[in-house]
């Protein structure tokens, strides 16, 4: 009896130790992680998942929302999660972050929200990792340092990947900060650092202006067309008019132009209309006769033009979506206001 009651009481404490304090006991952490969730029908297959893991099949709609930077504008990511048909949408990063999963997620219409980080090479080259790709309805490709998006990305099958949902499955792609500053055919890539205006403009072929052109991501309506974000706050104006500057002299591009201020968002819809969404403003920049009288390495860039040598359209944004510009002509807008941009001798003006 005494031996019996020993191994009764051994038995006893395993179980006590493996409980948890309200006295049940404590699940497997891989079942948990794969149970069903307490509310509704959410389930994570890991930590980088939120919602049903099971892949859906949705009609989608193809959109580009090009975000500039600072808090998420909320209305530009319901814009996307309507485009996407209620399918499985899918965040792209470096860093290893899932502040996207719920924040997505909790907003409705969706299947899943899904993180995916590709910070190796060996992640990008993976076909499982372009698979997920693939399967989006949906995709955001988070801030960051467009570098390293550069550098690992391109020329892999995630590039492959995201280039499939934006021209075969048509999906709406989006991103912000970094993840915005490659979705034009010509791209800051940053790949020597950052840049100011002031130092773009003192010298054009300054190290830091490292620019990429059509070799990247291929969206219809952002052709012959670079991103900036940060804008007004930064005071980025007088480098993106020398990022265009570069693409006119170097690639003969009639460089186009489109800046998105922080808390703000271009969302781009199927037939290549813009509207704008969030607190500040988005500005539409095009050549209005000829490139630049100087842009020569070593020298300060002058493109005057008569003091009119950048067109601009400025739409202040709106939680609803305020205004319109038409991608396909560059002149039909609605909702803002005309001015221009001018350089001359290093220094930036506008009128």
């Amino acid at each position: 009896m005494k031996t019996n009651f020993s191994i009764l009481l051994g038995f006893l404490l395993i179980i006590s130790g493996c409980s948890k304090n309200d006295g049940s006991l404590l699940i497997d952490p891989v079942a948990q992680i794969n149970a069903t969730a307490s509310s509704g029908s959410v389930k994570a297959s890991n930590k980088m998942l939120i919602g049903d893991p099971a892949d859906v099949s949705k009609v989608t709609t193809g959109g580009t929302c090009l975000m500039g930077g600072s808090t998420d504008v909320d209305a530009a990511f319901k814009w996307m999660i309507g485009k996407s048909g209620g399918g499985d949408f899918v965040v792209i990063r470096v860093d290893n972050s899932t502040g996207y999963n719920s924040y997505i997620y909790n907003m409705g219409g969706v299947n899943s929200v899904e993180t995916v980080i590709i910070a190796k090479p060996t992640d990008a080259q993976s076909q499982t990792i372009a698979n997920k790709i693939r399967g989006a309805e949906a995709l955001f490709i988070a801030g960051g340092d467009q570098a390293n998006y550069v550098k690992l990305w391109k020329n892999t099958p995630v590039e492959d990947a995201i280039n499939f949902l934006i021209n075969a499955k048509k999906v709406p792609v989006g991103g912000t900060s970094a993840g915005c500053a490659i979705l034009g055919s010509s791209y800051f890539a940053a790949l020597n650092g950052s840049v100011t205006s002031a130092e773009a403009m003192s010298n054009p072929y300054n190290s830091l202006v490292s620019l990429g052109h059509d070799d990247f991501l291929n969206i219809p309506y952002l052709q012959n067309t670079i991103t900036d974000q940060h804008f007004s706050q930064r005071g980025r104006e007088g480098r993106l008019v020398t990022f265009m500057a570069r693409m006119n002299k170097d690639y003969g591009k009639n460089a186009r132009g489109i800046a998105s201020d922080e808390q703000t968002a271009v969302c781009v819809d199927e037939n290549g209309i813009a509207k704008v969404f969030g607190i500040n403003n988005a500005f539409f920049l095009q050549i209005t006769s000829s490139g630049p009288e100087t842009c020569v390495s070593g020298f300060p860039l002058t493109w005057n033009l008569g003091m009119q040598a950048i067109k601009v359209y400025r739409i202040a944004g709106s939680s609803t979506g305020n205004g319109s510009f038409d991608l396909k002509d560059y002149s039909t807008a609605t909702g803002g206001n005309w001015l221009y941009y001018y350089v001359n001798n290093g220094s930036f003006f506008t009128n």
